[in-house]
């Protein structure tokens, strides 16, 4: 399928994200893949003489818990209609002071403090390969978002760490306080999977976090709430799809750059010893290298 569309873009992020002015062509695709079906049905367009890929994250609904999403369905949809960018859009919470709700952070790190990540990659089962992931984030597309968030008005914090937490429930203060004695930034449910996938993918990410509440650490606030963050989702949501509208015309339009090569010599098995089920499971990402 992925011979059907040039090198295209792809968000991961809120069902509502695809209602930009001058998104045109609007369809729902049905993807199929070897680890399960994806998150819902993913909407294409083009916008800006640009093929684009939506995918809400949690399904049309918010119906999908953060431990539930297929992370790995998700990716390989995507991959599998030749995504080779991705702008991840997720909420987050604060973890200081000046990161405030409403501000947006370009993370380039993140901590692991998720409990499934056997299901954080495409490979195992008779075919191993260890990506270098030192610098998780696409730092080309980072700076992009950087740039076009900040002509955007809004509030932008470049770089910082995002710890990601499991859930479903909000940390607790003792946790809260942890995290910032460790000097993280901001945490989240969901975006370290799929920048891990998206790296063995050989697709360039980037997240867009979008702060939404103070966690609980900050005592002289209420602490977070399910209804406390969506008062902030709306505004938040209005100026993501602003910032991916100024964005989409500026990302190159061949894949060229580091992460679009990552599994240049990440593959430990011999080739001739790659099992077939795996290999035809993985052909979309694999393809350079039959």
């Amino acid at each position: 399928m992925a011979d059907a569309f040039p090198p295209a873009i792809g968000i991961i992020g809120g069902s509502g994200l695809y209602d930009i002015e001058g998104f045109e062509g609007r369809e729902e695709i049905e993807v199929s893949t070897p680890f399960g079906p994806p998150s819902d049905k993913i909407v294409s367009g083009l916008y800006a003489g640009r093929r684009m890929f939506f995918l809400p994250r949690h399904a049309k609904g918010h119906r999908i818990l953060p431990t539930e999403l297929n992370h790995r369905a998700n990716i390989w949809a995507l991959r599998s209609l030749n995504v080779r960018w991705i702008i991840a859009v997720t909420a987050v919470g604060s973890l200081k002071e000046e990161y405030k709700p409403r501000d947006v952070v370009l993370p380039d790190q993140f901590f692991d403090r998720t409990s499934r990540r056997e299901h954080h990659t495409f490979f195992g089962n008779g075919l191993v390969a260890h990506v270098a992931f030192a610098d998780p984030i696409s730092s080309g597309l980072r700076e992009l978002l950087a740039e076009e968030a900040t002509a955007a008005g809004a509030c932008v914090h470049n770089g910082g760490t995002y710890v990601n937490m499991d859930g479903p429930a909000f940390s607790t203060r003792a946790e809260s306080n942890a995290n910032r004695q460790l000097g993280f930034d901001v945490i989240g449910m969901t975006n370290l999977p799929e920048a891990k996938l998206a790296r063995e993918a050989e697709v360039s990410l980037a997240t867009l976090a979008m702060i939404t509440d103070y966690d609980c650490w900050k005592t002289d606030e209420a602490h977070v709430t399910a209804e406390a963050v969506m008062a902030h989702v709306s505004a938040n949501a209005a100026m993501a799809k602003a910032v991916i509208a100024r964005v989409i015309p500026r990302i190159p339009l061949e894949p060229s750059w580091p992460e679009h090569h990552a599994l240049d010599g990440a593959i430990m098995t011999d080739r001739k010893l790659w099992p077939e089920a795996v290999t035809a499971d993985l052909k979309p990402l694999l393809e350079r290298y039959l």
